[in-house]
């Protein structure tokens, strides 16, 4: 598919992987409609660095926890532009939840933002992502093929996308793509020390830190490959087969 003057969706584009891969797509010519929910300041200063790059950004706010909301947020886009042609499902929960502390609510909040609100997401711009021979790309996690102590009800979420993007490319085909991207470390949390980066960057083959930007050039891959649908793409370095 030809990106420019095509119109995007990036849920959670506001900041860290969302805001590269809103910015790479602008690069390529989109038209952008940005997501945020509590990030009113970095959404606008994202947005402006997008108009920059000559194209048309508008940032929407939406808590996709919602669904009503996650609807409401497709029904803008389509209602300011006439069409959608690619979604990005990048908003997403990360936190640790250590075995005998989880709450329920964690646990909802996890699976409602990770997995319940692509579901809907996709679903509410199925339509319209079939008139113009669209796509969909979630961003899911690498770290689904590991365990890891104390992050249960995240990884469990992010495994349930796999599975969430997989069937969907089934119910779409052959009309719509539904792909994901599998990142490893690619941004990691800020308050890890440079022993925690160290043991980070040896758990890659390619004995390195990822970047946004890695991630941001699969999404434009997979936004124009024209035959490829549900694939859970690793953009890990070769941390899957360390």
């Amino acid at each position: 598919m030809e990106l420019n003057g095509r119109v995007a969706l990036v849920t959670g584009g506001a900041q860290r992987v969302g805001r590269a891969i809103a910015l790479a797509l602008a690069g390529a010519g989109m038209r952008v409609a940005l997501h945020y929910h509590r990030s009113a300041a970095a959404a606008r200063q994202t947005q402006a660095e997008l108009e920059a790059l000559g194209v048309e950004a508008l940032a929407f706010p939406a808590d996709l926890t919602v669904v009503a909301e996650a609807e409401g947020l497709v029904d803008s886009v389509v209602a300011h532009w006439g069409q959608l042609d690619l979604l990005v499902c990048s908003a997403a929960r990360w936190e640790r939840t250590p075995l005998g502390s989880v709450s329920a609510e964690q646990w909802d909040g996890l699976f409602d933002l990770n997995v319940r609100s692509v579901f809907f997401l996709a679903q509410r711009a199925a339509p319209h992502l079939q008139a113009t021979g669209g796509s969909i790309v979630a961003i899911a996690d690498a770290s689904t093929a590991k365990t890891w102590a104390g992050y249960s009800p995240y990884l469990a979420s992010k495994a349930a996308l796999a599975m969430l993007v997989q069937n969907l490319a089934r119910d779409l085909a052959p009309h719509v793509r539904v792909n994901a991207i599998a990142p490893g470390p690619v941004l990691l949390p800020d308050d890890w020390n440079d022993s925690q980066r160290e043991r980070a960057a040896r758990s890659t083959l390619l004995q390195r830190v990822g970047t946004p930007d890695d991630v941001a050039q699969a999404v434009l891959y997979l936004a124009q490959a024209p035959f490829v649908t549900g694939v859970v793409l690793p953009v890990d370095g070769g941390m899957g087969m360390r």
